[in-house]
């Protein structure tokens, strides 16, 4: 299966829920009922809608979501262009160009240990990463997507802990980046990282995370998590630069084409 995205992908607006696309269906669905369509298709064609599972074997929108590292090509999960209209600082536009897809692989060694154990409760299905740089190579971003083995209460609990105890600003809890042999990123390692954002969905079993640094390789002492670095005011190397730019811009579009892939993938005919 395929799926016709422009190679040149971008979404001005955050990620949304993965329900949300089919609201103004649920509408009409609920019009129908009043018509008199019946009881039957009225509760068959809400359960799709919502992502619950009927007796029809509708596939909800959190297991299409699960599924979607082996069934969608990689070009529609990790764009070879991504486009950001305002994603930069002071909302300059940006313009990403992917230069390394790392091998589909498991989570080991994938980790620093600390951010391994965090992670380990929702399991690891499989690990999708690729490394993005910016139009005038300077920096290099790595996204990340960890598909996990968890159900919808279990990556709840893990968002919830992520948000209440500040998990994501954690120096010691930063992604690791995927360098590339002969790419701008050969020398991104764990030294150079700079800024970070971890986002973990409750409405899919997915952890989506991006991790910047500079193209030259060179070591950094202190990072920023993207949500501070992107502050007015903030002073830091990394947001004078604007890699928490980079890192957040780059997550949310990635986020975004997940969303799209998945309200395709439930909309196709059981």
């Amino acid at each position: 299966m395929s799926f016709a995205e422009p190679e040149g992908y971008d979404e001005h607006a955050r990620p949304r829920p993965f329900g949300e696309r089919g609201r103004a269906q649920a509408v009409a669905a609920a019009v129908c009922l009043v018509l008199g369509l019946g009881l039957v298709t009225g509760a068959v064609t809400g359960s799709w809608l919502t992502g619950d599972s009927g007796d029809d074997g509708a596939r909800s929108a959190f297991t299409e979501a699960g599924d979607l590292w082996h069934s969608v090509p990689v070009d529609q999960l990790f764009p070879p262009t991504v486009r950001g209209q305002g994603a930069g600082p002071g909302g300059a536009d940006r313009t990403w160009t992917r230069v390394a897809v790392a091998p589909d692989s498991g989570c080991e060694g994938a980790f620093d240990p600390l951010l391994a154990k965090l992670l380990d409760p929702v399991g690891c299905r499989r690990l999708l990463r690729a490394t993005y740089t910016d139009a005038t190579q300077s920096y290099v971003t790595t996204v990340g997507m960890l598909f996990t083995k968890a159900d919808a209460a279990a990556m709840t609990s893990l968002a919830g802990r992520f948000e209440k105890e500040g998990l994501g600003r954690r120096e010691d809890l930063m992604p690791l980046p995927y360098a590339a042999e002969d790419t701008v990123a050969a020398g991104f390692g764990a030294r150079q990282r700079a800024s970070w954002t971890v986002s973990v969905l409750t409405d899919g079993p997915v952890v989506v995370y991006a991790v910047s640094g500079w193209a030259d390789g060179r070591g950094v002492d202190e990072p920023q998590p993207a949500e501070e670095a992107m502050e007015s005011g903030a002073g830091s190397a990394p947001a004078q630069a604007g890699l928490g730019h980079e890192a957040q811009g780059l997550a949310d579009r990635v986020e975004r084409a997940l969303r799209k892939n998945v309200g395709q993938a439930t909309e196709r005919p059981s």
